[in-house]
């Protein structure tokens, strides 16, 4: 079994650095590792998880993937900040998308249809974020507020979106470790 999500990563350094800042500023209001953030290197927003799926699926999952290959390269706009399910509870904390949205929507639609015959379909309703942290226990709650309602309207820059990625999560007891699956290059302007 092999544990997959489609990923768009954060092309532009100053717009990941940006939200690395953020993410530092909420883990500030962690109480013993009550707030988990998300390793710099793990920094991505999920287009779609896959979850654990049979080897076997894997080049049917990668052709259904190559329809994304017709999209044109595209920029994200990196805007605000919130959680799942909301503020008053946190359970996720995140980072927006303004522009680019709904290429991303129209993209995942593009390859949600094929991958139904192999993988479980997905419920939840898509909304393109950048998981920063995660709540596991306790935090100071105003100072979680006081950040998220600072950077509830920032923006965290434009990046550039060239590629999709299909990557493995391998979990440990450290975190997840990534890795490159497969590589999907947008169609350049022109």
């Amino acid at each position: 079994m092999i544990r997959l999500f489609v990923a768009v990563e954060i092309e532009n350094t100053e717009a990941w650095r940006s939200i690395l800042e953020f993410r530092d500023a909420i883990t500030s209001c962690s109480i013993n590792g009550g707030i988990k953030p998300v390793e710099d290197e793990n920094i991505h927003l999920t287009l779609r998880f896959i979850g654990e799926v049979s080897e076997v699926y894997l080049p049917r999952i990668i052709e259904c993937l190559k329809l994304v290959q017709n999209f044109k390269k595209f920029d994200l706009s990196l805007y605000g900040v919130g959680a799942f399910p909301s503020i008053a509870r946190p359970r996720v904390v995140w980072v927006g998308v303004r522009e680019g949205a709904e290429v991303l929507k129209n993209m995942r639609s593009s390859f949600e249809s094929c991958l139904k015959t192999l993988v479980e379909e997905d419920r939840e309703e898509f909304t393109p974020h950048i998981t920063v942290a995660r709540i596991k226990g306790r935090y100071r709650h105003e100072c979680l507020f006081a950040y998220t309602r600072k950077y509830e309207f920032a923006s965290f820059g434009v990046s550039p979106v060239t590629q999709i990625k299909l990557k493995r999560s391998q979990l440990t007891p450290r975190g997840p470790i990534y890795s490159d699956v497969a590589v999907f290059r947008l169609k350049s302007d022109g």
